[in-house]
């Protein structure tokens, strides 16, 4: 990663104030890991987004706006995820396929691709993200929405049950992060960075599997004891990510981060939250099922 990722990295810990943000000097992280990925676990954002400083007091980004962001992409999202569910028929899985390519292509072209042992592949333009973001979010509702339709079909009311423990769950996160109760230290860092690309490898891994053996692995199609376990621990690490996030866009905040961090910050938050929700959702569905 080099050169690249160390110029990046804009931010330190104090000790002294229980590793929360001081901001302002440049330097290593102790860990490998973090200074190759940045501060968050998050598989979407990236800490080296926030290095960039703005010129001016009103080109500098702002906590509310980011949270005016957050909102308007969540409405987008939910838009498109209620043409999904309530417009069956070819038009709509077309739109709908699309709307996912779409979002993937937003995805990668607003935050980059990087490959093990390799690095980046594509690198991140976060400058991109007014308008990429709006896109990802269209693009994502129609996915969600199909997916949600079916879980319903399946178990009636399960939808409601997923939104709501999203939001409840989210709510508390931040409510813990703002308290105190949850401080983003570097080992606390390094875990859950540890722990989602372990996920995420994971899922790489049964994806490949399905594809030559045509099943999956049992803990994580399954609704057995130990497939239970693995959604209940993945759903804690996609919460904890939250956390992760907060954390990056107070930072970029502090940092005096340019306006187009508010859409690139809400547009990995949304991220997050999709991937919770989900989680979430498949975690009722194996309930449900049992």
């Amino acid at each position: 990663m080099g050169a690249t990722i160390r110029r990046e990295v804009t931010c330190f810990y104090s000790s002294a104030k229980k590793d929360r943000f001081r901001g302002g000097i440049s330097i290593m992280s102790k860990h490998a890991a973090l200074d190759t990925f940045g501060r968050s676990g998050n598989p979407i954002i990236r800490s080296n987004a926030f290095s960039t400083r703005a010129s001016g007091a009103d080109e500098r980004m702002t906590l509310q706006g980011a949270v005016d962001k957050t909102g308007i992409l969540l409405f987008l999202t939910v838009l498109t995820a209620a043409v999904s569910w309530n417009f069956q028929g070819p038009l709509v899985s077309i739109l709908s396929v699309i709307g996912m390519l779409s979002a993937a292509i937003a995805g990668v072209a607003t935050f980059g691709f990087y490959f093990f042992f390799i690095g980046w592949i594509i690198n991140p333009r976060p400058h991109l993200a007014p308008k990429t973001a709006p896109i990802y979010a269209l693009g994502m509702g129609f996915g969600i929405g199909l997916l949600s339709q079916q879980a319903e079909v399946m178990f009636p009311g399960i939808v409601i049950q997923a939104v709501s423990l999203t939001f409840f769950v989210a709510a508390s996160l931040l409510f813990a992060y703002k308290t105190g109760v949850i401080r983003p230290t570097q080992n606390f860092l390094l875990i859950i960075f540890s722990a989602t690309m372990g996920i995420f490898l994971t899922y790489l891994f049964n994806l490949v599997y399905a594809a030559f053996t045509g099943s999956s692995f049992s803990f994580i199609s399954g609704n057995g004891n130990v497939a239970i376990l693995f959604s209940l621990f993945v759903v804690a690490i996609a919460a904890l990510n939250l956390v992760l996030d907060f954390d990056i866009i107070e930072q970029a905040h502090e940092q005096g981060a340019p306006k187009f961090i508010e859409w690139f910050g809400a547009m990995a938050l949304v991220a997050t939250l999709i991937w919770l929700y989900v989680e979430i959702l498949r975690l009722l569905m194996k309930l449900r099922s049992r």
